[in-house]
Formats: structure tokens, C-alpha cells, sequence
């Protein structure tokens, strides 16, 4: 595995979400990142229920309240400490979630 520098721990301010693509070879991975306090959650940027991308604007993630990820195709729920889904139509499924790490204050993955 190796490990890649995302961004700052800063650029995603406590509380919200934010999307970015990383090299997986000749294509890219797009990932959903969400910050909870010095935690972040990292995810496929992918929904379950028919592989459609999960954001309803620009590094938009989360319902209204923020508490948990919400497809905008839809309307899926998901927990932001583990990607189960909770409501909609793949109840029970999960995201794909990859190990973030914080260091010196920066976001990394490992892949």
C-alpha cells in the first residue's frame, strides 16, 4: 500500500465535506471526505444502489442537518463513522471506505 497526501486537514472545514480524485492508474478513484473534529472519514465517491457519484454540488456530501452522507440520486442515507447505509434503496449495503490518516496536520489515504 502507499500512501498519498490528500490536502490540508484544514481545507475541509469541521463539520463538512469535500470531494477529490486520486491516480488510480489510467483512471482516477473520486473519493468523499468528511471531517468530524481531528477525525476524517474517507469514501468511494459511489453509491451502492446503482454506482451513480454521491455529491449534490460541489464537495456537498451531507444532508441539511450534517449529520450523515446523503446520494443526491437517490436519496440514500449513510452514517459518516462507518458508510452504512440506514435508509433508501440499499438499506444495509456500505460505502467503500478507505484508511485516513492525519499527520502534520494533512489528510492521507492509503491505497
Amino acid at each position: 500500500m502507499t500512501s498519498t497526501r490528500l490536502c490540508a486537514l484544514a481545507d475541509i472545514p469541521d463539520g463538512e465535506s469535500t470531494g477529490l480524485s486520486i491516480p488510480d492508474g489510467d483512471s482516477w478513484i473520486s473519493l468523499l471526505l468528511v471531517r468530524r473534529g481531528s477525525e476524517v472519514f474517507i469514501y468511494r465517491n459511489r453509491c451502492p444502489h446503482e454506482g451513480d457519484r454521491m455529491e449534490h454540488g460541489r464537495g456537498k456530501f451531507l444532508d441539511q442537518e450534517g449529520k450523515n452522507i446523503l446520494c443526491a440520486s437517490h436519496g440514500a442515507v449513510f452514517r459518516i463513522e462507518d458508510g452504512v447505509c440506514t435508509e433508501g434503496p440499499c438499506e444495509g449495503e456500505r460505502l467503500i471506505a478507505f484508511p485516513a490518516q492525519i499527520e502534520g496536520g494533512s489528510v492521507f489515504i492509503e491505497v
